[in-house]
Formats: C-alpha cells, sequence, structure tokens
C-alpha cells in the first residue's frame, strides 16, 4: 500500500508508541461509551416495569422505553455537537476527559432512578457525554495516525464498541440477570470509566494538526476561528454536514429500530421452544407459572441473542477499513447497507425461526446492521478541515441521533397504537437502509484524499 508521501507497507508499519497510545485511548474511551448506552439494553426488561405506574400495560412499557431511548438520542446529538464545538475551541484531551465524567457519572445514578421519567432524564444527561467522546475520540485519532493508517485505524476504534457491547452483555447476564443483585448494580458499575479520565490527563497531549490550527487562527493568519459552529452551514462544507448527517441518521435509526432486537428473536425462540413442552393444551395460567420458573434462562437467552449479533458487529465494524480502501467509502457503505436490508428481512420474515437458524442468521444480521457504523469514524473526519473536524464529526454523526429520535417515535407508536408486532415493525423500519444508499450518491468520495486543512 502507498501513503500520499510515497511511502509504503502495510498500514500500521511504523506507528509510534504514543500514536498506539492515542488509539488505546480513543477505544477504550469509546468501549466505556457503548457501554453506558447498552447497558439500558441489556437491562431495560427488568428497568422499566419496576419504575411504571402499577397499572401500566406491556404497551406502556414499551412506548417508555421507547421515550428513555429518544432522549438518548437526543442527548447524544446534543451532547456531540456541543462537545464537537468545546473540543475544536479548547484541544482534544481535556474535552475528552470532561465526557467521559459526563457519561459516568449519570450512568451511576441511574442506579437511583425511582419512576420512569427520572430514568428517561438520566439517560439524556449520559448521552451528552457519550455523543461527545465520539467526537472528540474521532478526530483525534484521525490527526495522529498517518494516512496510510487512518482508516484502519478509525475503523479499530469505532470497532472497539463490540467489548462496550460485550460488557454489557456480561453486566446483563451476570448482575442484571442475577435476582440477589438486579438491574441496578447494572448501572452502578458505569461509574468506573471515570477513573481513565487520570490516565488521559497524565499521558495524553493535543495533537499537532489541531495547535498549528489554533495558533494560525490567534495569528490572524486564518479568518475563521476553530470550532465555530455557523460555519459548517456556509457554502463550502454545508452540503457535506447535512448529508453527512442524513447517513448517520439512517445508521442509528435502523440500529435502535431494527439492530437491537436480534437478542428479543432469540429470547422468542427459546420461548416457544420451552412452551411447546407443555402442549397445545395447556392453559394460559400453566404457561405463565412456566415462564416465571424460567427467567434466568430466558434472559440467559436474550443476552446470547445479544451476543450473537455483537459477534457479527464485531466482524463488520473491523472490516471496514480494509473494505474501504478497496471499495472506497462510498461503495463500502453501499455494500453495509444493501447488507443490512437483506438480512433484516431475512430475520423478521422467517416464520418462527428455530434457535439453530439464529445461530447463523444473527451474526450475519449484527455483521450488515451495525459493520457500515465503523464508517462513520473512517468518513465524516475526512470531510472536514482542522479547525472543524470536531465540530463537523460531531455534527453528523451525533445530529444523526436527534433524526433517528423521531424514528424511534414512530416505532412506538407502530407498536403501541397499531399494535404493529416487533417483527413487522422491525422490517418496516429496515427500509431506511435503501434510504441511505440513496443518499450516498450526493456524498463525495475521498478515499486517498489527504485532511483538508
Amino acid at each position: 500500500m502507498t501513503d500520499s508521501d510515497g511511502s509504503t507497507g502495510r498500514w500500521y508499519e511504523g506507528l509510534t508508541r504514543y500514536q498506539w497510545f492515542v488509539l488505546s485511548i480513543a477505544c477504550l474511551g469509546w468501549i466505556f461509551d457503548v457501554f453506558e448506552g447498552q447497558i439500558f439494553v441489556a437491562s431495560m426488561n427488568e428497568a422499566m416495569p419496576s419504575l411504571v405506574p402499577p397499572d401500566a400495560g406491556a404497551g406502556d412499557v414499551k412506548l417508555y422505553n421507547d421515550i428513555a431511548f429518544a432522549g438518548f438520542l437526543v442527548g447524544g446529538a446534543v451532547g456531540g455537537i456541543f462537545f464537537g464545538v468545546v473540543s475544536d475551541r479548547i484541544g482534544r484531551s481535556k474535552t475528552l476527559i470532561l465526557t467521559i465524567l459526563v457519561y459516568s457519572f449519570f450512568t451511576g445514578l441511574s442506579a437511583l432512578s425511582q419512576t420512569w421519567w427520572q430514568m428517561v432524564v438520566l439517560r439524556f444527561l449520559v448521552a451528552l457525554g457519550t455523543g461527545g467522546e465520539w467526537a472528540v475520540a474521532a478526530a483525534l485519532v484521525a490527526e495522529v495516525v498517518p494516512a496510510r493508517a487512518r482508516s484502519n485505524s478509525l475503523a479499530i476504534f469505532h470497532g472497539s464498541s463490540i467489548f462496550g457491547v460485550l460488557l454489557a452483555i456480561l453486566a446483563g447476564k451476570f448482575i442484571v440477570g442475577n435476582e440477589a443483585l438486579g438491574w441496578r448494580w447494572g448501572f452502578a458499575v458505569g461509574v468506573v470509566p471515570a477513573l481513565l479520565t487520570v490516565w488521559i490527563r497524565w499521558r495524553l497531549r493535543e495533537p499537532d494538526r489541531w495547535l498549528q490550527a489554533r495558533a494560525a487562527a490567534s495569528e490572524g493568519t486564518r479568518e475563521i476561528v476553530s470550532g465555530r459552529f455557523a460555519e459548517l452551514f456556509s457554502s463550502l462544507w454545508r452540503r457535506r454536514a447535512l448529508l453527512g448527517m442524513a447517513l448517520a441518521a439512517v445508521g442509528l435509526a435502523t440500529y435502535w429500530g431494527v439492530s437491537i432486537y436480534g437478542k428479543d428473536v432469540m429470547r422468542a425462540a427459546v420461548e416457544r421452544h420451552e412452551l411447546a413442552t407443555l402442549g397445545d393444551s395447556a392453559t394460559g395460567v400453566q404457561r405463565d407459572a412456566l415462564l416465571d420458573t424460567l427467567y434466568e434462562e430466558l434472559k440467559g437467552a436474550e443476552m446470547l441473542g445479544m451476543f450473537l449479533v455483537m459477534l457479527g458487529s464485531g466482524v463488520g465494524l473491523f472490516s471496514f477499513g480494509a473494505v474501504s480502501d478497496r471499495l472506497g467509502r462510498r461503495g463500502a457503505f453501499l455494500l453495509f447497507l444493501l447488507g443490512g436490508f437483506i438480512s433484516s428481512l431475512l430475520l423478521f420474515r422467517i416464520d418462527a425461526p428455530s434457535v439453530g437458524t439464529l445461530y447463523v442468521l444473527l451474526p450475519i444480521f449484527g455483521c450488515f446492521t451495525v459493520g457500515g457504523h465503523a464508517g462513520y469514524a473512517v468518513y465524516f473526519p475526512e470531510l472536514f478541515p482542522t479547525r472543524l473536524r470536531s465540530t463537523g464529526s460531531g455534527f453528523c454523526f451525533n445530529g444523526g441521533r436527534l433524526a433517528a429520535a423521531s424514528i424511534l417515535l414512530v416505532r412506538g407508536w407502530l407498536q403501541s397504537d397499531l399494535g404493529m408486532s416487533l417483527e413487522d415493525t422491525a422490517s418496516l423500519l429496515s427500509v431506511l437502509f435503501l434510504v441511505g444508499a440513496a443518499i450516498l450518491y450526493f456524498l463525495p468520495e475521498t478515499k486517498g484524499m489527504e485532511l483538508p486543512e
């Protein structure tokens, strides 16, 4: 592989110890970031029923969960845009510390929630930090590693999210699923990532690109200062910002509206298998009694489904950098979007899939529905100059969260008001993958190009 400066070799050859350190810090911050989001996914079937009024029905619980998801997406949008601007102005390392402290503190505080609306408010506050952390870390890695290593490094950065999901799965299995502990302890462990900030404060320094951009602005050699949000909507950058946000909105809406329900398909398959042992003549009371005795087994099946989706997601996420170097950024996105649409229809339109079938189908589903998300970390920093890199990346990725929040409210309406099944709702929302494929036509290809200054 040949870099723009004429150097050759594998992408990781020549990376310095400090560049590996920066990538490690970015990955750890993102791992814990994702854990803080996924711990709610792993515990929502336990947490929300305990927080709603006693007379609330199953449809109400689903609606409140959707409101919590929407609050998380809105908070991520606000935090991503706000901390993106802050990062371009005061620096990557300082802002990274702030975002980690925010999401750690409010996740721990979520363990004390007493009502559904308190959980919703705290999910919003957690997301302020999680949304900001991604934008800062993506810009940091893009500016520190050499051009030859950029796509693979950023794919690894975003792909490290699977370990955050794995932590949430383990917490769901051994903490949330343990009746002696429960869902509150799952949130309580969310304060641990705050310890990471000590290491960041000690070792991390600002990228040379950012220091040079700040110096140029302070000396008057640049007309526009770093982190000026309004510049995103100038004629030069507006098209990229809005289309990038739309592309992220598709990925995030399909994640929260389609991908996260892979785990529920596995749980439903195990539940069907167990109920079948009672025979067709079993009464509703007998079925309910059996399910009550299978709580831990069904929770384990749900976490197994989440794990299988995560396994496939990891393959997709970590491979995006190599795929995008071969097919281009737009070509890689197109592959994953079309694959996401097809695999979603396969999963949700198969009538009563068996557990054995899901062992094969869920990883494929995870690979294509989630794998393309690594492209946001690869692509968005390449769309904007240094003075706007974190601001622009944060706006695209987290502005997409804001747009995706409306899809979640639609999903809740489809299920609670229209009575659509989970499978029908997810199938309908999977059409958004095709919308994402259409958006790609209007975006530029950045493969092989230097970062704009």
